[in-house]
C-alpha cells in the first residue's frame, strides 16, 4: 500500500483532478483523499509560497508516512516555446534563494505527458491508448530536453521573468516546487513535478504580490476591486484565466498519466467521471 501525495498552492490548480474525492479543511489546509485497492492519493494546498507548501506537506503527513510526493500548480513560462494552458514535467527544481538544486523523477525523457494530438510524437515506451478517462482537444506541447523550473519568494513579473530566463537557463517559475523538493529529499522519497503554464514571457499582469498575505493566502476581493478600477488589465486577466483553467485541465490529465498511465487504477476503483 502506498501513500501519494500531490501538493498545489490554491484550489483551482486541483480542481479538475480532485473533482468528486473526499474534502476536508483543517488549519487552513484544504485536503482531498483518493483510496484505492494499491494504497492512496492525497491533494493539498494551503497558499502561495513555500511556507504554505510545507504546511500542506505536513497536513498530509499527518495521516502517515509518503511513499512519493508531487508538486504541481500554476507556473510562469520563462520561454516563448512553451505553450500556455499546457502542462508540463519538469527534471530540475531550483531555489534562487538558496541556490539548491533538486532532482525531479523523470519517467522516460519526454517534458510532457498529456494526450497526444493528431500527428504529434508518442512518448517512448508510455501508452496512453487506455487513458480515457479525461479526454482532451488540446495539442500536445512538444520539449524534447528536461526542463527546469526556478522557486522564488514572489510572484514574478515580467521583468523579473527576463532576469530569471537570462540568469538561470529555467523554463519555468513558481513559487513552492523547492519546498515540496527539499522535503521528498529529506525523506528519501521520489520527487516528481508537473507544472501548467498560466501566463506566458511577455505577458503584461498586474502585480500580484500586493495581494498574497504572509500565510500565502490570495486576498481576492481587493485584487477584483484593483482590476475593476484599471480595464487595460482586462484582456491579459482574460486571458489568464482561460489558460489557468486549460493549464488544471492538463495538469489533472498528466497526473492521472503519470500515477496511473494504463487506467487499471481508476478502473478497478470507479474514478470520478472527468469530462468536459
Amino acid at each position: 500500500m502506498t501513500r501519494t501525495a500531490i501538493i498545489a498552492a490554491l484550489p483551482g490548480e486541483l480542481k479538475p483532478f480532485v473533482r468528486g474525492w473526499s474534502h476536508q479543511r483543517s488549519n487552513g489546509v484544504d485536503l482531498w483523499r483518493y483510496p484505492h485497492d494499491d494504497g492512496e492519493w492525497i491533494a493539498a494546498c494551503a497558499g502561495a509560497g513555500q511556507a504554505a507548501a510545507t504546511r500542506a506537506f505536513a497536513g498530509i503527513e499527518k495521516s502517515g508516512p509518503l511513499d512519493r510526493v508531487i508538486s504541481t500548480g500554476w507556473a510562469g513560462a520563462l520561454r516563448d516555446d512553451l505553450q500556455s494552458g499546457q502542462a508540463y514535467l519538469v527534471s530540475t527544481v531550483l531555489d534562487t534563494k538558496t541556490g539548491e538544486r533538486f532532482a525531479a523523477s523523470m519517467p522516460n525523457t519526454s517534458s510532457t505527458l498529456t494526450t497526444t494530438a493528431p500527428g504529434a510524437q508518442e512518448v517512448s515506451g508510455h501508452d496512453f491508448s487506455h487513458a480515457k478517462t479525461i479526454p482532451t482537444k488540446q495539442p500536445r506541447a512538444l520539449a524534447p530536453e528536461p526542463l527546469t523550473l526556478v522557486t522564488t519568494p514572489t510572484v514574478a513579473a515580467e521583468p523579473e521573468k527576463h532576469r530569471l530566463a537570462l540568469a538561470y537557463s529555467a523554463a519555468l517559475v513558481d513559487m513552492e516546487a523547492a519546498a515540496i523538493a527539499r522535503l521528498a529529499q529529506m525523506r528519501q522519497i521520489p520527487f516528481d513535478c508537473i507544472k501548467g503554464i498560466s501566463d506566458g514571457f511577455n505577458d503584461q499582469l498586474p502585480d500580484f504580490n500586493r495581494f498574497i498575505l504572509s500565510d500565502g493566502s490570495f486576498q481576492l476581493s481587493r485584487f477584483v476591486l484593483f482590476s475593476f478600477l484599471r480595464p487595460w488589465y482586462w484582456p491579459a486577466l482574460i486571458q489568464m484565466g482561460e489558460n489557468s483553467r486549460k493549464a488544471a485541465q492538463s495538469i489533472a490529465e498528466s497526473l492521472l498519466h503519470l500515477l496511473n498511465p494504463r487506467g487499471q487504477i481508476r478502473e478497478r476503483n470507479g474514478y470520478p467521471n472527468h469530462k468536459h
